[in-house]
């Protein structure tokens, strides 16, 4: 009778195990479409591990290289929390974001242990990406009012009258998506062996690049080329040329796209200028506050302080247009280091042959791939632009890094 009950309490606990999981695997679906309904799920994604963790002998807590990292970086960022201007709204935004960064990281190496489980996510991921990718191919044919938009830069740029953002807040937010996406769907593009399969991944890559163009973000349309240009300069120049194909029909079939990208260096608009200004400023706020920064969230406080360029009060600058640079600013240079100790841990660890690797299935080897492709565009994305002030950005990022942990332990199936 005893052995009856266990089993049952055992069948419970798995059934439990397995309703945190599909959670987590809403999250990983909505967090492009929907950040509210993400965070629900990813609560009770949360609560309901927390009840396996607790109750069932056999749920261990997974721990990875760069946890200790990522440690550090949560504490020292919630201490320069004390030195903010605004200690209530630091505090209130830390514990909201930073949590629920933790907690996703959390989420993805806890619960995907399993090849099938990875799978599903990656399911959930494309059925959402593809979502994104049509409503911006919507939004480009019907057109969509742009004129009120801050990020509308209409004295340089008159004749751009469509720029697309999709499910996203502005087109450098959806640009910085669609290149991790990218990555991803590259990484599975040169891994598989099947033709057909690789037809399908080439179109799907297309039609990324194709909304990528449509968002005219510079910054990402040069990063995801340099990642791409380098993966193909080491390890096949065949893909140099198909970047050179469909970056000459992207700029043949859009003009003002390659009026975009060259004015990078042939001319300094207003958004080159005031993130030139920018940077200047947060180099001296990182003087000025270098071991707990400002404190977190609080750019938008401080920087009217070392503001030279703007002089409009009216006008609120939330973060310093470089993701380096920003980290750094809001707390400190070890809280920053720390950051990216675990980014750039995590990044160069997905490239890194695993100790099961030569018998890992092409989805893990591809996905690994991908992971580390597109934390590769973050960093070169983040020269230029702060994506990650963007809270269903910096809870997809955390959310690859915690997947690209977990899938480094995955091991072999069985046949």
């Amino acid at each position: 009778m005893r052995d009856l009950k266990a089993m049952r309490r055992k069948r419970n606990l798995m059934s439990l195990e397995g309703l945190a999981f599909k959670a987590f695997q809403a999250e990983a679906f909505l967090v492009a479409l929907s950040p509210t309904a993400a965070t629900i799920a990813m609560l009770i994604s949360f609560l309901l591990w927390l009840i396996c963790w607790k109750m069932d002998d056999d749920v261990h807590f997974r721990h990875f290289s760069f946890d200790k990292p990522l440690l550090v970086f949560v504490i020292i960022s919630g201490l320069s929390v004390l030195v903010s201007p605004d200690k209530a709204f630091s505090f209130y935004n830390y514990y909201n974001l930073v949590g629920a960064y933790a907690i996703t990281y959390i989420l993805a190496g806890q619960l995907v242990r399993t090849e099938e489980r990875l799978r599903r996510i990656l399911e959930a991921f494309a059925v959402s990406a593809a979502i994104v990718v049509l409503y911006g191919f919507y939004q480009f044919i019907f057109g969509i009012d742009i004129s009120a938009m801050k990020w509308v830069d209409g004295n340089a740029f008159p004749e751009l009258s469509k720029r697309i953002f999709s499910t996203w807040e502005n087109p450098n937010i959806l640009a910085g998506y669609l290149n991790e996406v990218i990555c991803m769907v590259f990484a599975f593009f040169v891994t598989l062996e099947d033709k057909k399969a690789k037809w399908m991944t080439a179109g799907m890559i297309l039609c990324l690049v194709a909304c990528l163009a449509m968002t005219y973000a510079r910054g990402a349309c040069l990063a995801i080329a340099v990642v791409i240009g380098l993966y193909g300069l080491v390890k096949d120049r065949r893909i140099l040329a198909g970047l050179f194909g469909v970056g000459f029909l992207m700029l043949l079939i859009d003009p003002m796209l390659a009026e975009r990208l060259s004015s990078v260096f042939t001319q300094t608009d207003t958004s080159s200028e005031m993130r030139l200004a920018l940077w200047e400023s947060s180099v001296d706020m990182i003087c000025d506050h270098p071991i707990l920064g400002i404190g977190w969230g609080a750019y938008w406080m401080v920087y009217p302080e070392y503001d030279f360029y703007i002089n409009d009060a009216t006008v609120r600058i939330v973060h310093a247009h470089n993701m380096y640079l920003n980290y750094a600013v809001e707390v400190g240079v070890f809280g920053a280091a720390a950051f990216l100790w675990y980014f750039f841990g995590t990044m160069i660890q997905a490239f890194w042959k695993a100790p099961n690797s030569d018998n890992s299935s092409m989805l893990v080897r591809a996905f690994r791939l991908g992971i580390g492709l597109a934390l590769l565009s973050v960093a070169f994305g983040g020269l230029t632009d702060d994506v990650l002030f963007n809270i269903p950005t910096s809870m997809l990022l955390w959310m690859l890094c915690g997947l690209g942990a977990a899938a480094r332990e995955i091991t072999p199936q069985k046949v």
